[in-house]
């Protein structure tokens, strides 16, 4: 496609001064590699989310994550970030050359032209998706019009968060055929793994019993979690706690305070069930949340009422039918939070008293069921965009390993 006059003059001008230098990529691994770029700002935790679920819909798929700023790197070795490079067409085309990725997915908008057509180069599979109506309105876009459109005409499919949004990429030039109508990209929690026989022979142990479950909980946080249960005892004697202690000090402080205020207690990894007389089930193995979310109506995260530590994903929680209960210092997380607070899924507690008030509340089953409820609603909400995108990046890989063979 011939460029036009504005984004050859965008093109000259970013092309001024000498080549700059790249950032020091690691080896592009083997395999297939699909771009996932987060343009808009505050959207990197949804778009991370969907690069998980990318890689656990596509077996041997690696994800390149970017954003405007560059991620913070993570312990999946299939999900890699980098550093977006300088918009210099020299720059811009190493890029491509280096990572060669075999789809590219852009979210909301704020196109980068030397960076797009370089991808686009390639000649491999392009999608924008959660295209919002401000994504097009930089002062680039509004002085060199023409700029944005023919960029859009690069990419296969535009999925378009709203009415506005699809209104806006129409009006750009988008033909209708290329333009999907979708709910916004959202987060949401996958369900954590968990054995169906555990799950069976522990629920069965309970007997019906009571239970909430503390995950995660710092050594600052143990006595406040365990003063708490206390405290639910005295209306609900049977009532079961789950203390699942974030590292060994915590560990050690549990059992400890466990032994001083004569709960009784006993440790998973002895391979021990509670019976009826047992206050304190101990998790202290890795990897077994998923068992306790599934067998708790209530569960309280912890690293939240410690200041500094910045709280824990909500949504697996809530994916698995727990009501959430979470302390002030949950920044790492403040929007999942906040959707799910807004929903009713969830309840904010600042110590040790409001949190036994309400565990105490929320152990009838009907309250808890209530705010499950409203947790699954949003944790589901995006998952049709999700696997929308699913779709199309496996059809499309799917055709070009059909098209190779």
């Amino acid at each position: 496609m011939a460029r036009s006059l504005g984004f050859a003059a965008y093109r000259a001008l970013t092309r001024r001064g000498p080549v700059p230098k790249l950032p020091d990529y690691v080896p592009r691994p083997n395999g297939e590699l699909v771009w996932l770029h987060a343009a808009e700002p505050g959207s990197e935790v949804r778009v991370r989310d969907l690069a998980r679920r990318l890689i656990a819909a596509r077996f041997g798929l690696h994800v390149l994550l970017t954003a405007p700023t560059e991620p913070a790197a993570c312990d999946d070795p299939c999900l890699l970030t980098a550093a977006l490079p300088p918009e210099h067409p020299a720059a811009t085309a190493a890029f491509a050359a280096h990572w060669k990725p075999d789809a590219v997915i852009w979210t909301w908008g704020a196109l980068q032209p030397n960076l797009v057509e370089a991808a686009a180069a390639l000649g491999h599979p392009m999608f924008l998706i959660d295209a919002g109506a401000d994504g097009f309105d930089t002062r680039r876009d509004r002085w060199l019009t023409e700029v944005p459109r023919q960029l859009l005409a690069l990419f296969d499919k535009v999925l378009a968060r709203s009415d506005a949004a699809e209104a806006r990429v129409r009006q750009l030039g988008v033909p209708e055929a290329k333009i999907d109508r979708t709910a916004p990209l959202v987060s949401g929690g996958q369900a954590l793994p968990a054995s169906p026989q555990d799950v069976d022979d522990l629920s069965q142990a309970l007997s019906g019993r009571p239970v909430w479950f503390a995950s995660g909980v710092t050594a600052a946080e143990v006595s406040a979690v365990l003063t708490a249960h206390r405290r639910a005892q005295r209306l609900s004697h049977r009532l079961l706690l789950i203390l699942n202690p974030r590292d060994a000090a915590a560990d050690a402080f549990a059992a400890n305070l466990c032994v001083l205020d004569a709960l009784r207690m006993v440790r998973w990894s002895d391979g021990t069930y509670p019976d009826d007389n047992t206050a304190v089930l101990l998790a202290d193995l890795p990897d077994e949340s998923g068992l306790w979310f599934r067998v708790a109506p209530v569960s309280f995260l912890g690293g939240s009422l410690e200041t500094g530590q910045g709280g824990q994903d909500p949504f697996a929680a809530a994916a698995l039918g727990s009501a959430v209960l979470y302390g002030p210092s949950v920044g790492k997380h403040l929007d999942a939070y906040r959707r799910l607070a807004n929903a009713g899924a969830a309840r904010i507690v600042n110590d040790a008293e409001s949190l036994g008030a309400a565990v105490t509340w929320l152990i009838a089953p009907d309250q808890a069921a209530k705010m499950a409820m409203a947790g699954w609603d949003v944790v589901t909400e995006g998952a049709d965009t999700v696997e929308r995108i699913i779709t199309l990046l496996n059809d499309s890989l799917d055709a070009r390993q059909d098209g190779l063979n």
